[in-house]
């Protein structure tokens, strides 16, 4: 087969069989094709998409290039959650302690940000000692052990996902459906677990930003999952303002115990639940959604939760004093106060841009290569509805000797409209597909 070829077939629109998409795959991963190539490959299915099968065989093919989770022999319901990437969204923190403490055999393998969203791994990064690198061994023991595990991607988990994914993040062809739906699933398919929830977010902080594109993209993940012996359903979730107030990895840290200590934004505890009782139905642990939201909700109260942490943070070498004493996390040793030009309602948020701000900080990549510091970022106090005095605080800065400072307050300044006219506040569930 002869790459330029295929990479031209794929860029007029046409369909690739499943050994012309297996050619391309191993053979990028082999050294035979190169990254450009395959660069070129990621823009055209950007532009001309891919049919339902294709992105089907892609998943199966990324599968296959590394190894798979038997998860079968743990006892428990085995049930994950993913989202598609957000500006403040720490829901996995959050969440994994919280389904482990219900009952459920929370499998989840996680990745960095991509492009203005942060990343799990990259939150985790934050707390001192933590391991995301276990080996097959420690993850199927802690899973039995404690309920929840949260790693990364071993070089022979999901190969092709893990070249594929830093490629998309600097080649600008994160938002493509198919590619989505192929990263996602390979890695949600190979880590054993038996359901899954999607958390597709919609707005201008989302990849998708319409509701007409968020449930297309809901609707092809649960077609594929479901082809790939998932049981799956999804929840599309709001981002056209930041989820929580911190964007930012030791931040979000921060917020998350907060939350798990019965406080924290309402929108992300909220949110959280609601995810977490989809699951459980899913997972056939809670009967109606109304009761897994009773039985969240109580574990959240009575400090079942929060114990949950702790044993999952300390199982995985993380330094468990952070729940006590938040000092243990980085802080950046610079802060600096945006307020609002004038008085008015917020009208709208450019949610991207609010985290393209906190990445100028270094709270995320530009570039593969590039550094992150857990310490920065940024703390909004600003909702879309609320009514803003000249003046006030809307966003507070954590920097490091002024890296990026100027250009995140000029991204502020840029993201924030506001007017006379009063703003409905946004609703966290924009719709659901099953």
């Amino acid at each position: 087969m002869n790459t330029p070829e295929l990479i031209r077939r794929k860029r007029e629109g046409s369909t690739l069989s499943e050994d012309e998409i297996r050619f391309l795959v191993e053979g990028y991963l082999a050294g035979r094709i190169e990254e450009y190539q395959i660069s070129a490959l990621l823009m055209a299915i950007f532009f001309q998409g891919m049919t339902a099968a294709e992105a089907a065989t892609l998943t199966r093919i990324m599968m296959a290039s590394g190894r798979t989770y038997d998860l079968s022999a743990i006892p428990g319901p085995k049930s994950d959650k993913h989202s598609t990437g957000g500006v403040g969204d720490k829901v996995s923190l959050v969440l994994a302690p919280l389904v482990a403490a219900a009952g459920i055999v929370n499998p989840m393998v996680s990745g960095r940000g991509l492009g203005h969203t942060g990343g799990t791994l990259d939150k985790l990064d934050a707390i001192p000692g933590y391991r995301w690198n276990l080996t097959e061994s420690e993850f199927k023991a802690q899973l039995e052990a404690v309920g929840c595990a949260i790693i990364g991607q071993t070089d022979d988990f999901v190969p092709a996902d893990k070249r594929l994914y830093a490629l998309r993040d600097v080649t600008a062809t994160v938002e493509s459906i198919p590619l989505i739906c192929a990263s996602i699933l390979s890695k949600k398919a190979s880590s054993g677990t038996d359901s899954l929830v999607m958390d597709v977010k919609c707005g201008s902080g989302a990849f998708m930003d319409s509701p007409k594109k968020a449930r297309a993209l809901a609707e092809q993940l649960v077609a594929i999952g479901t082809q790939l012996g998932l049981k799956t359903s999804a929840l599309i979730t709001q981002m056209n303002q930041p989820l929580g107030t911190t964007v930012g990895n030791a931040l979000e840290v921060r917020e998350t115990i907060d939350i798990l200590k019965g406080g924290g934004p309402a929108d992300t505890r909220d949110v959280t639940i609601e995810l977490g009782a989809e699951m459980l139905v899913l997972a056939g642990v809670s009967p109606t959604e109304e009761q897994a939201r009773t039985t969240l909700s109580e574990l959240l109260s009575s400090g079942r939760a929060l114990a949950k942490f702790t044993e999952w943070i300390e199982a995985q070498g993380g330094d468990p004093r952070i729940v006590d004493d938040p000092s243990v996390l980085a802080s950046a040793p610079g802060l600096d106060i945006f307020k609002a030009p004038a008085s008015g309602v917020a009208q709208s948020m450019n949610v991207r841009q609010i985290g393209v701000a906190a990445n100028m900080l270094g709270a995320g990549r530009m570039k593969t290569t590039d550094e992150v510091d857990p310490a920065v970022g940024l703390e909004v106090f600003v909702n879309v509805g609320d009514r803003i005095d000249a003046g006030q605080e809307l966003v507070r800065i954590h920097h490091r000797d002024g890296k990026g400072l100027e250009e995140c307050r000029r991204l502020l300044a840029e993201s924030f409209v506001f007017g006379e006219e009063a703003a409905a506040p946004l609703p966290l569930i924009v719709d659901r597909v099953q």
